[in-house]
């Protein structure tokens, strides 16, 4: 709905410190939620620039990172930055965060990537039915292979087969609840009631893990696996 979308953009663009001063390097797929809602929302509803790439091509993501401040992208765009011989700290002079999601990120992609140009990618997680979740954070500590804290406005649990809460320490699998939760799934409304919980918690199909921080680790996928 039009509420979990904007619900949804108010907690990115306060929890990334989004402006109309940034501008967003967008070379993501638009057939897809992180490319179509989660960054044309962030520069959109902040008025912020973007530079709009038909595709990622690195010499072309090199080129406009010397005039962006944010970057939003899957694993293997940072990976192939990596491995270009052009991607510097200087070619990053003026950027202020880069953003990882939709696949997960190596934490030796993280190590790497800092190492190279001084800036620790952000990760997070979300799904289509949700839109962002989880976020490390922008300001603290973001911890490689973890997926960060749930937004200000999102619950989220971890219970086992049994539907029972997991002890501390134990993988379960994640459940959330939110006004960034989807509806339900159209036209489908025995699916919808499979979906989600008798109180009203979304069952994901993630298999997650909390550490002491609370930070989250997605470590398995339950759902839709052969």
């Amino acid at each position: 709905s039009h509420r979990n979308l904007i619900s949804n953009v108010r907690s990115l663009t306060k929890l990334w410190a989004f402006t109309d001063t940034d501008t967003l390097i967008h070379a993501l797929p638009i057939f897809h939620v992180h490319g179509l809602f989660v960054a044309n929302h962030c520069a959109l509803t902040t008025g912020a620039t973007m530079i709009w790439l038909s595709k990622f091509e690195e010499a072309k993501v090199i080129d406009a990172l010397g005039s962006g401040t944010v970057m939003m992208g899957v694993p293997t765009f940072y990976t192939r930055l990596l491995a270009a011989r052009e991607f510097t700290a200087e070619v990053c002079r003026s950027m202020r965060l880069f953003i990882s999601g939709s696949a997960p990120l190596l934490a030796e992609t993280h190590e790497s990537f800092e190492a190279r140009v001084g800036h620790r990618i952000l990760e997070r997680y979300g799904m289509s039915e949700a839109g962002m979740i989880t976020s490390n954070p922008y300001e603290g500590i973001r911890k490689p292979g973890t997926v960060g804290k749930p937004l200000p406005d999102v619950e989220l649990r971890l219970v086992g087969d049994d539907g029972e809460a997991c002890p501390p320490g134990e993988k379960g699998h994640i459940q959330i609840k939110g006004p960034n939760v989807f509806l339900g799934y159209l036209n489908l409304p025995d699916k919808t009631r499979q979906e989600f919980t008798e109180d009203g918690w979304f069952k994901t199909g993630d298999i997650g893990e909390l550490d002491d921080d609370q930070y989250v680790s997605i470590v398995g996928r339950s759902k839709d696996l052969i």
